[in-house]
């Protein structure tokens, strides 16, 4: 079984309150998702994030592909931290820790993905030149995204790795 890890670290000059007020609330999920991602939410984004909330969405990963996605927040810890992981969808398995820290001049969002794909070793072939560009470029608009709306911290070093961690 290959699993894969994504690991994500973002600085804002932002109070850690403001960042999980944005972040918490997975209405704003579609603010920071490509708009070629084709990402609507479907259901269960109407109250505040809390655990055993599933929240469905329709995704485009691949042009031509749309998928429901199915999301369930197993853990939260307000104003810390929460889990997202995926019940349905495009992965064999999703589990995303988001992060947040206060550091000087603002605050520290850091994202762990652990996953894996489907179909086997035609799944695996695919990550390099498929999925892998695909996060990552998910992953840079987000990025850009957040730094328009709320700006940059001169300076900060934003790190983004993807890699195998098992398989």
């Amino acid at each position: 079984m290959t699993l894969y890890q994504l690991h994500a670290k973002q600085v804002l000059p932002i109070s850690k309150t403001e960042a999980w007020q944005f972040l918490s609330d997975p209405k704003n999920l579609k603010t920071i998702t490509p708009v070629h991602m084709g990402f609507d939410i479907l259901s269960g984004a109407d109250k505040k994030m809390y655990p055993g909330q599933i929240i469905q969405y329709m995704v485009k990963p691949f042009p031509m592909l749309s998928t429901k996605w199915v999301t369930e927040i197993t853990h939260v810890k307000d104003g810390e931290y929460f889990v997202d992981e995926q019940r349905f969808g495009p992965y064999s398995l999703w589990h995303h820790k988001h992060f947040l820290k206060e550091v000087p001049g603002g605050v520290e969002m850091e994202d762990i993905i652990d996953y894996k794909l489907p179909f086997g070793i035609i799944g695996s072939l695919t990550h390099p030149f498929l999925v892998k560009k695909q996060l990552q470029k998910i992953f840079a608009f987000r990025e850009q995204k957040l730094n328009e709306l709320f700006g940059k911290i001169d300076g900060a070093q934003n790190e983004l790795t993807l890699k195998k961690i098992g398989g």
